[in-house]
């Protein structure tokens, strides 16, 4: 089957290889492995943390013990993160956690190797020697970062979402495919158990063709609905406001933005969609067997000009791939939710704490925690007479394991530039159509939207004066 001039339609073998972003695993070094805390120096991969705030540092700290990993830089706007009343750290910070590590690790106790940079760009031009960059920064400065990455050469793990904008995800993999380095996006439910069970679950026939995907979330627990304010106190000591607006509109720095409400408004995050999206959609993707959707449409609390709506709704519609049937796809989040399952027991959990996937097939139903994770086929009756199929798909490694494998030049990880950029694109595109009244027809070959022009100019947003892609 082709749609738009690329095949879609795809067989039960590619099913079995492509269901993760994987083909079956080949036998790998041992020290792409890891695990005997030995590996030699020449083997490590020299690694730059760009964005070591509060997450960005609990992803330093982990690296750090990962004996593939060398950690020679830090990057951050912020010098020390000393505001109060929250944990965000910063660039002195981070050096000297690195160095604190390392010094543990030699005999004379000391270690002064970690560089420290405010601006990206400066790291680029004048750091030396070093193979790949950990990103964790807003997501409105993932892209800009992630280019200027991938044109210096270097290998990139970025935090979810990948970008800010559907044109921007597109162009991300297009530099991914055209620079050669490995990337991958921080959604490590893609290596998981459970999306491979799920995926052989639907292959087998466990509930039927499936019609119809339910995805619900406890998101956003930040504030979203609300007006810019109109305070504009001093710039906190040490942060540089400039650096940090980026690509964006330049704006009064205030608390409201930052250190972590910056998700919940249209110029620095994704909303609740974007972020937690991010985890939900690439399990779905994954299972199904999805590219582009044909439509979109979406309902919430209300847009305004500065920040997402406190509730919404997005339902998409996919076309059939294969002999698999179209499916619809209906996102829930700020408290909405879809009507319980009256396959459920009394006492039965609806999903876990962040929301639920609910697969609906002809035959039944499949219903998972937020990510995917402990799938159970309702009701009870039919779990318990279900046959398990034998394992078919190729296991992963580990989410990190996967990219140190690319980055030495083995095969690529499940949550590369290219798949990953194709869930943003759709994730996005759900922020697009929270703008509009009525569905939104897209055309995934040319990025447009077909029946409504005035929606295309949020498929790419412009940058201030100084900043380019």
């Amino acid at each position: 089957m082709k749609k738009n001039g690329r095949k879609t339609g795809f067989s039960r073998r590619d099913f079995v290889k492509g269901v993760c972003g994987l083909s079956a695993f080949a036998i790998v070094p041992r020290y792409v492995l890891g695990g005997d805390g030995n590996t030699p120096p020449s083997e490590k991969i020299n690694i730059a943390c760009i964005g070591v705030g509060d997450q960005g540092m609990r992803v330093m700290q982990e690296y750090l013990k990962k004996p593939e990993v060398h950690i020679v830089a830090v990057c951050d706007v912020n010098r020390s993160g000393k505001y109060p009343g929250n944990k965000i750290k910063g660039r002195e910070p981070g050096k000297e956690e690195v160095e604190k590590f390392y010094a543990e690790q030699r005999q004379s106790g000391a270690y002064k190797g970690c560089a420290a940079f405010n601006d990206y760009r400066e790291m680029f031009a004048n750091l030396k020697d070093f193979d790949a960059v950990l990103i964790a920064t807003p997501d409105h400065t993932h892209t800009v970062i992630s280019m200027a990455a991938m044109q210096a050469g270097k290998h990139v793990h970025c935090q979810k979402p990948l970008t800010h904008s559907v044109y921007e995800a597109r162009q991300l993999a297009e530099a991914a495919r055209k620079y050669k380095v490995a990337t991958m996006v921080f959604t490590a439910i893609q290596a998981s158990e459970s999306t491979r069970q799920l995926s052989e679950w639907i292959l087998d026939g466990a509930i039927g063709p499936v019609r119809e995907v339910i995805n619900w979330s406890n998101r956003p627990v930040w504030p979203q609905g609300m007006e810019r304010p109109k305070e504009t106190p001093p710039v906190p000591e040490g942060m540089d406001w400039d650096l940090w607006i980026g690509p964006a509109p330049m704006r009064p720095y205030n608390p409201a933005y930052h250190p972590f409400n910056w998700r919940g408004w249209l110029d620095f995050g994704t909303g609740a969609l974007g972020d937690m999206g991010c985890y939900s959609f690439d399990t779905i993707f994954r299972v199904m067997k999805l590219k582009a959707p044909d439509t979109v449409a979406a309902s919430s609390s209300g847009l305004n000009s500065e920040t997402y709506p406190r509730s919404s709704v997005v339902t998409y519609e996919f076309p059939a791939r294969g002999e698999m049937p179209p499916v619809k796809l209906t996102w829930y989040d700020g408290g909405r939710k879809p009507p319980r399952p009256a396959e459920l027991g009394l006492g039965e959990e609806f999903g876990d704490g962040n929301g639920g996937i609910l697969f609906i097939g002809d035959n039944g139903k499949i219903l998972c925690n937020f990510q995917g994770s402990n799938p159970k086929i309702i009701p009870d009756s039919k779990m318990q007479a279900y046959k398990q199929p034998a394992k078919m798909l190729a296991r992963s490694i580990g989410h990190d394991e996967e990219w140190f494998r690319a980055c030495k030049g083995g095969q690529a990880g499940g949550a590369n530039f290219e798949y990953s950029g194709l869930i943003t694109e759709t994730l996005m595109l759900g922020n697009v159509a929270l703008r509009f009244k009525e569905t939104l027809k897209w055309d995934s070959d040319a990025l447009k939207v077909t029946n409504i022009p005035e929606a295309n100019k949020y498929i790419r947003r412009e940058y201030r004066q100084g900043w380019v892609l």
